[in-house]
């Protein structure tokens, strides 16, 4: 007698196999499930066994896949009154969730898929339609991330992101000690903010000791008017970036400026300019940038004042580095040029971020990382019309495993 059986590869709880049949082609295969009547039927919303048989319904459900063969179950459940929920409810089964059209083991392989391919991928490599795919992946993703955990939140960092072309940005804030994005909203505002911290109970906003973020206005505000306690350190990245769009100016004046016979030597120069000097490796670069600084004092300056701007994060004294601020800003403001004095003083407005890095030496290098791996999130998914399905994504990307 033969011991080869379908049944092991569809062992769910409560049901045994009664028929299979398998297309000419044997591109799809049929198999017809039905519950076991040795179990008396559970209530799937109280879980009782206060129940009795009410009807017998079946329907087609998408399951796993063998080789190359679709397979549908011909999924027959019974329907049971339930004296506990006193009404008509559908027995509590393993296969499938209520109402849907594939197993639940099959729901899970296409969440599995989507961790690495897109929606469109998978609705093709499975025969669905991509809205199918989606919303099972978004399923699984707010079980397990749509409720967001801010205990033991100390430090973050915040940083935004444009979503599309036009100036659409959104906010995302990152547990600095962990890695993980947190939260993400729409916008870039001061209530985008605001909306983040709105979230956090009193006790979660205490536990806040301080934030790395650009010297952004609105999250500034929202940060002193919602969490006044927690210090506000700036990123050496973006500061030493606003700089360089100082240099920048100064490039083009001192050009303009400059004879016929100098002119040359300014050619090609914006991004050597900007380049850290152990990261300019060609020998003609190299001479190029000497040659520069020696026809052009004021290039040479903003190039010393540069390497000088970056050195006030190394300090570790507050006092030290607010010497050291008020000397850089005295010799940045001889230079006759109206970016660095405004520059100048937006240093002065905001002292107590670059100070505060000397008690926290924390910055947004980690969300430069997240925002590059935002961008492949996107591009894989072509983009997404669903934010709150694109928020999700980000948060399982970044998720501490």
């Amino acid at each position: 007698m033969s011991t080869l059986s379908i049944a092991y590869y569809f062992t769910f709880e409560r049901m045994k196999v009664t028929n299979q049949t398998v297309n000419n082609d044997g591109k799809r295969a049929y198999i017809e499930i039905e519950p076991d009547k040795r179990f008396h039927p559970v209530c799937h919303m109280c879980k009782g066994t206060n129940t009795t048989i009410h009807c017998w319904e079946s329907r087609d459900i998408r399951d796993l896949p063998l080789g190359e063969a679709e397979v549908l179950l011909k999924y027959t459940y019974r329907k049971v009154y339930c004296s506990d929920c006193n009404k008509i409810v559908v027995e509590e089964l393993d296969v499938c969730q209520p109402r849907a059209r594939m197993t639940n083991r099959f729901a899970w392989h296409l969440h599995d898929m989507c961790k690495s391919m897109s929606v469109k991928d998978v609705a093709e490599r499975y025969n669905l339609g991509w809205h199918v795919v989606k919303n099972v992946d978004k399923y699984f993703l707010e079980k397990e991330y749509g409720t967001p955990d801010y205990d033991n939140l100390k430090i973050i960092a915040v940083d935004e992101i444009a979503l599309k072309k036009g100036h659409q940005y959104i906010t995302e804030v990152l547990n600095y000690e962990t890695g993980e994005v947190i939260w993400m909203g729409k916008d870039r505002r001061a209530e985008t903010l605001i909306a983040f911290f709105n979230e956090l109970t009193v006790e979660q906003r205490k536990a806040l000791k301080a934030v790395a973020m650009d010297m952004w206005d609105p999250y500034i505000k929202a940060v002193k008017d919602c969490v006044p306690h927690v210090e506000i350190v700036f990123d050496l990245f973006h500061v030493v970036a606003a700089f360089g769009r100082v240099i920048d100016h100064i490039r083009i004046t001192e050009y303009n400026k400059a004879s016929a016979e100098h002119k040359y030597v300014f050619k090609g120069s914006k991004y050597l300019l900007l380049k850290n000097t152990e990261n300019i490796k060609k020998i003609s670069h190299r001479q190029q940038l000497k040659e520069l600084c020696r026809i052009n004092e004021t290039i040479n300056t903003v190039l010393i004042l540069r390497d000088q701007l970056k050195h006030l994060w190394d300090y570790v004294s507050p006092g030290w580095a607010m010497r050291a601020l008020a000397k850089w800003i005295q010799m940045a403001m001889k230079i006759t040029c109206k970016e660095m004095k405004t520059f100048c003083k937006r240093l002065l407005r905001y002292f107590f971020g670059i100070v505060s890095h000397c008690k926290y030496a924390i910055h947004n290098s980690k969300l430069e990382g997240v925002n590059n791996k935002i961008k492949l999130i996107k591009r894989i998914g072509y983009g997404y019309h669903d934010q709150r399905y694109f928020f999700l994504k980000v948060k399982q990307a970044f998720a501490v495993k």
